[in-house]
């Protein structure tokens, strides 16, 4: 159950990093209290997945999967470019999170 706490977590980082950006400097309220609620519960979640899996593991996963979601995000939704290089390192972030997976 911790894993599928921090997984959701990691999708609610996707969810708030994005309200970031589509805030505008919480310049639209709206879309600025969505962007706080996801950050809310992305932590709320983290907090739970905590009481049972190794801070350095859960954080790595956490912040992994908000990194490699923000960026296909960027890269198909805010037409952020994707090189080659890009998507080789967020491929080294996949496999880093499978191994913190598999060691935990």
């Amino acid at each position: 159950m911790a894993w599928v706490c921090l997984l959701l977590a990691g999708l609610l980082e996707i969810a708030w990093a994005t309200g970031l950006k589509l805030s505008d400097g919480f310049s639209r309220p709206v879309i600025t209290a969505l962007t706080l609620a996801c950050m809310a519960a992305s932590f709320a979640l983290l907090a739970m997945a905590l009481r049972t899996l190794p801070i350095g593991s859960a954080y790595a996963v956490w912040t992994g999967i908000g990194t490699i979601g923000t960026a296909i995000i960027g890269i198909v939704w805010f037409a952020e470019a994707a090189t080659l290089a890009r998507l080789t390192f967020i491929g080294l972030i996949v496999v880093g999170i499978a191994g913190l997976k598999l060691t935990s």
